[in-house]
């Protein structure tokens, strides 16, 4: 796609999920990505179907390793970034606010929220040597209220404004910032946040998944590949006059479950 081949990119939590589909359809149209991962395993599954892409072992919740990983990323891609997706993110705990354990909460802002200003810190001046864009990984539950999981929400929230106010500070430098918020997306992620919420709510598995998508006009889950093709849109040509924006990729949801 115009304007991504031979750009430069870093993926966090790069290595599966959402974050491989995106790799993965960055690569595809030309560019050249750093992965990030906790996972050492995905890392070296990718790196063998993908030799072309580089890759960190990385925490994105501690600042140490986020410094340690962009001096790798500097030498992968001789000092210059184009682009960033900040994808790391954990589902955190569920069930109702007085009975949640308090470092569960916090982790669920480390890695959703700090991670991203971590990163950001640090590819920011990459990005300012001659313009680009970033993309958040922020959720509906940013843009809802969603019972039973209020670190997630609060943390997606979070990612909302945190966008708004980037893409003001980085306009002036041709920097473009948005974050994309995915409705349920398939896959392992989404399947352990229904059990969590099912044990909570003692509903059954089923019962919590079809609430998951009976407010959406679609009444459909979205597809890792879905939010992949939003931010390689986001970030061609194609979308050069889009920041700021909170992006939905969920079939039209108009409210999130409620147990």
């Amino acid at each position: 796609m115009q304007g991504i081949k031979g750009k430069k990119v870093l993926i966090t939590a790069g290595a599966a999920g959402l974050g491989k589909a995106t790799a993965i359809a960055m690569m595809d149209a030309g560019a050249k990505v750093h992965v990030c991962d906790i996972d050492t395993q995905a890392l070296a599954d990718l790196k063998q179907a993908y030799p072309m892409v580089s890759t960190s072992v990385t925490n994105v919740a501690q600042p140490s390793e986020v410094a340690d990983m962009f001096n790798q990323v500097q030498s992968a891609f001789s000092g210059k970034l184009d682009f960033l997706v900040n994808n790391a993110g954990i589902s955190g705990p569920a069930g109702p606010i007085e009975s949640l354990d308090i470092e569960a909460w916090k982790s669920t802002f480390d890695v959703n929220l700090h991670s991203t200003f971590y990163v950001s810190k640090h590819a920011i001046p990459l990005l300012k040597q001659r313009g680009g864009a970033i993309m958040n990984l922020s959720s509906t539950a940013g843009l809802f209220g969603y019972p039973m999981r209020s670190p997630y929400a609060s943390a997606k929230w979070a990612i909302v404004g945190l966008t708004k106010t980037m893409a003001m500070e980085l306009g002036p430098f041709n920097i473009r910032v948005n974050c994309i918020c995915p409705g349920a997306v398939n896959g392992e992620r989404m399947d352990r946040v229904i059990s969590n919420i099912a044990k909570a709510t003692m509903e059954s598995v089923e019962k919590v998944r079809q609430d998951n998508v009976k407010n959406t006009s679609m009444s459909t889950f979205v597809d890792a590949i879905d939010i992949a093709n939003m931010i390689v849109f986001s970030f061609s040509d194609l979308g050069a006059k889009i920041s700021g924006q909170s992006l939905s990729v969920d079939g039209d949801t108009h409210s999130l479950a409620t147990y």
